[in-house]
Order: C-alpha cells, then sequence, then structure tokens
C-alpha cells in the first residue's frame, strides 16, 4: 500500500537509530539478500531484459541497486532502483540517483514513462518493499543520527542511502 508524505516520514524517523548508521539491530543479510534477488529477477521478467545489480554495499546504509536497462524502458531512459539496509527502504530513479529532481520531473521531461514506474512499484509492493519519493529522500535530514561529518547539511538520502563514514 503506497504510503502518503506524513506516513513515509514517521517511518523514517521510527527507522533512524543514532546508535546503528549503517544498519538496523536485527539486520538479516541473508533474509535482505534473496529478497534482492527476488526482486532481479522479477524485473527482468517484467522488462523482459538482464538487469545489472549492485549488492551488499559496504559502509553504507544502501544495500544495493539494479539499474533497468534503457533499451528495455519506454523512454530509453534506464531505471535505478536502490535498496536500503532498513526497513525495506527503496527509491526509484530514472537514469540515476540526483539526475532528476524525482520521477514526476522525469516524467515531464520525458525521461520516464509512467507504466515503467507503475510496474516497478508494483514490484517493490509486491515484495514488500517501502518505496519513498527521492523528493522526500532529499528533503534536509532533520533525525536524531549525528551527521556532522558531512560537509553539507545531510538528507534523508544520506542517511538511509548514502555512505555513512
Amino acid at each position: 500500500m503506497a504510503k502518503n508524505e506524513t506516513e513515509l516520514l514517521a517511518l523514517l524517523r521510527e527507522l533512524d537509530d543514532p546508535e546503528r548508521l549503517e544498519r538496523p539491530l536485527h539486520y538479516d543479510r541473508e533474509a535482505t539478500g534473496l529478497t534482492f534477488n527476488g526482486l532481479v529477477r522479477r524485473l527482468e521478467a517484467d522488462f523482459g531484459a538482464s538487469c545489472e545489480s549492485q549488492r551488499d554495499t559496504g559502509d553504507s546504509s544502501e544495500y544495493g541497486r539494479v539499474h533497468i536497462p534503457a533499451d528495455a524502458t519506454v523512454c530509453g531512459t534506464r531505471i535505478v532502483v536502490c535498496v536500503s539496509k532498513f526497513g525495506s527502504l527503496a527509491e526509484v530513479c530514472a537514469d540515476n540517483p540526483g539526475a532528476f529532481l524525482g520521477t514526476d520531473e522525469a516524467h515531464e521531461e520525458g525521461a520516464l514513462d509512467l507504466g515503467d514506474l507503475a510496474t516497478v512499484e508494483r514490484a517493490l509492493a509486491d515484495l514488500g518493499y517501502v518505496s519513498v519519493p527521492e523528493e522526500l529522500l532529499e528533503s534536509d535530514y532533520d533525525g536524531p543520527s549525528r551527521l556532522e561529518h558531512f560537509s553539507a547539511q545531510p538528507s534523508w538520502w544520506t542517511r538511509f542511502f548514502g555512505t555513512v563514514w
């Protein structure tokens, strides 16, 4: 079920443990990997293409990424799905995180088809992921974790998908 911005912010705050920046207390690497593998297989089947993936990212709160190739999408722009080690959080981006100010802008600029986005969002929901819009993740971080080692104002993306050291 899709969550509204208020519910998503509440979830981000709930998952934010200042004692554990890289992964949550009861993180199950094996289970996370199995679900991620299922996501890769599902997206490959849904898009009829082999999807490159990176997984088990070290020194980061991000678990991994799936890249849906440009030639498998309607608009000819690759889609990147980022998965966090926290609470099955996920983010969907056209081209790369930060390439657009979110999926709305990517769609408006002709880089992301809404049908392709719906296909990815459906796969995420079916596998128990919570999709968080890039626009929300890029908002200023105001949680309890100490992230002062970042030179700029950290964002929620920094907290749940970025390098933590």
